[in-house]
């Protein structure tokens, strides 16, 4: 029986339920905004005790479903002070469905210092002290609890950074290879896990894809056809198995949508190879690493990657997004700073785009030089001595804008703009406006589209036909973030008239169910909705829902294009 485990951090409780008739059809984002909406205080404070922490497995994960293996984090956002879902691969979402936990939620608050953690296995969970880990890095700990409890156990942990709650702060969960950088890192979630006083939750679960199906040779048969939905298609079966996500450095940069040098005037960057995902796989592969490599068990995209360091450290893995914020953005072109900045980020317990963001904030303001990357090493560091420095920095590019008096900020409702520039890649640039979850380039990842081509092309320096595809990628993605699947599904759907059916044959062929690809879509708004419902109750308006203001007055080249998607038509994104 689906059950639900919370965890009272004000009585130092634990107490299993059974999860009530409402939730049993959702999972991952679907279940965590449903119960972020009904139990948590929208004007909380979100580091106080009436927020919660929520990690939920999707519906399909602990299944042998293709790149299922997707877990959810959500709560009140404290770096925006609305609704947050937060997304990361690793193990522990299929050993959570295999333990039949539907959600784990952490609540309260301990009145006294102190550091727990939380062990669930096949025989129950148990409340923890866990002082001998306070302040160490997610690498340290994850070691530590899997030599203490098994090299099969799953960690979810947070970093110093989460421990000081700080707004850049995530939430981490270690691959099969052991490596703790399998990140939930959007939103300020880690600082949350921190102000609950909770470091790290093991999770030791024998089987990995044995959840119940109810119709296991259905599901078999539509499982075998997805995966190789997925393995034909150019993206999910080429790009990204070669080359990873940073495939998509040297594409963004030719279209002319790649920042620059904290989201400059300039689309491109001459030395972008230099940090792109062909020189990364060549130079991963040249020192023993790997060029691709799976974040979960189940992948047969395989696009994260295993980049050995100079100092002899492993970097695991350099995203696309990461690759971006490092390089370009801070006009970095040296691959083994942008490891060495990511690898400190995992470690620290922070996310590498807010962090990115931020640091070309800083530069932005003189406070370092624009490519100096031994100075953004130093001064990410300074985050996990705990200086005001490393504290300004840490609590991400709002925050640092104000304390260095800084105006051209690409933000969304506090959180930092990803690694596509909106005033020539438009249908991002309505998600990261109109997106209940502040800038995030997940949410409506409007590139398919717009670069790749994949589902049809809308011109992406253009207005026209962005706000429909945005909507429409929105609702599909908080659907497939209810599943479990990976978002990258969503290039060979997209491209398959048989894809969205083929996930809805799986679901049928596992709950027993009926549903119909208009129940999906059905999903996806509903989730959508809940979180706007909370936003609104949380003080938004649609005046959040815009892009910061040198969007539509400075020029990109080499298209020489803004942002000009009028306020009407961003407001109208969510007429459905």
């Amino acid at each position: 029986m689906p059950k639900f485990l919370r965890i009272d951090m004000s009585q130092k409780q634990i107490k299993w339920e059974a999860c009530p008739e409402k939730y049993l059809g959702l999972g991952g984002r679907a279940l965590t905004s449903q119960l972020v909406l009904d139990e948590v205080p929208p004007t909380c404070h979100p580091l106080g005790e009436f927020n919660k922490l929520i990690i939920a497995p999707g519906l399909l994960s602990g299944t042998n479903a293709p790149s299922s293996g997707r877990l959810s984090v959500g709560g009140k956002s404290p770096l925006t002070g609305g609704i947050k879902e937060a997304n990361a691969g690793g193990i522990c979402s299929q050993k959570l469905a295999n333990l039949d936990i539907k959600a784990v939620i952490i609540e309260g608050k301990p009145a006294e210092k102190g550091t727990w953690m939380v062990k669930i296995s096949p025989d129950g969970a148990e409340l923890l002290p866990a002082d001998d880990l306070a302040m160490k890095g997610t690498y340290e700990v994850t070691a530590i609890l899997r030599e203490r409890y098994g090299s099969k156990v799953g960690v979810i942990c947070i970093g110093p950074a989460g421990e000081m709650m700080l707004l850049g702060a995530g939430v981490t969960n270690n691959d099969s290879d052991g490596n703790s950088s399998r990140y939930a890192g959007r939103g300020g979630l880690g600082a949350v896990m921190g102000s609950k006083g909770i470091k790290a939750i093991v999770v030791d679960a024998p089987k990995t894809f044995d959840v119940p199906v109810k119709d296991k040779e259905r599901f078999s048969a539509a499982a075998k056809k997805f995966a190789k939905m997925l393995t034909d298609h150019p993206v999910t079966g080429e790009g990204l198995p070669n080359f990873g996500t940073n495939v998509l450095m040297n594409i963004i940069n030719e279209a002319g949508t790649l920042p620059v040098r904290n989201f400059s005037n300039v689309g491109r960057f001459d030395k972008a190879n230099n940090v792109g995902g062909e020189t990364l796989a060549e130079a991963a592969k040249a020192r023993g690493g790997k060029a691709t490599h799976a974040c979960h068990p189940g992948c047969v995209m395989r696009c994260s990657n295993v980049y050995p360091m100079p100092d002899g450290k492993v970097c695991a893995p350099i995203e696309y997004e990461t690759a971006w914020c490092f390089g370009p953005n801070l006009e970095i072109s040296d691959l083994d700073v942008v490891a060495k900045l990511n690898y400190l980020c995992n470690d620290l317990g922070l996310d590498t785009i807010e962090m990115g963001v931020a640091l070309g904030v800083l530069m932005e303001a003189g406070v370092i030089p624009f490519g100096d990357g031994e100075a953004a090493i130093k001064a990410l560091e300074e985050v996990g001595k705990g200086t005001p420095a490393g504290r300004i920095l840490g609590n991400g590019a709002v925050f640092a804008g104000k304390a260095y008096g800084v105006t051209r900020i690409p933000a969304v409702k506090g959180q930092g703009i990803p690694a596509y520039d909106p005033r020539s890649c438009k249908g991002n640039g309505v998600t990261y406006a109109t997106s209940p979850m502040g800038g995030d380039h997940t949410a409506g990842y409007a590139v398919t589209a717009n670069i790749l081509k994949v589902g049809g092309y809308v011109d992406p320096t253009k207005p026209e036909g962005q706000v429909e595809l945005s909507r429409n990628l929105q609702i599909a993605t908080a659907a497939v973030d209810a599943t479990g699947l990976c978002l990258f599904v969503a290039f060979a759907v997209l491209d398959n008239p048989e894809g969205l059916p083929t996930i809805v044959e799986m679901l049928n062929a596992q709950y027993g169910l009926q549903l119909t690809v208009d129940n999906v879509v059905e999903l996806g708004q509903s989730i959508l909705k809940n979180e706007r419902e909370f936003n609104a109750r949380a003080g938004f308006t649609n005046a959040d829902d815009r892009l910061p203001e040198f969007f539509y007055t400075d020029k990109l080249a080499p298209h020489n294009t803004v942002f000009d998607i009028t306020d009407e038509e961003l407001d109208s994104v969510f007429n459905f």
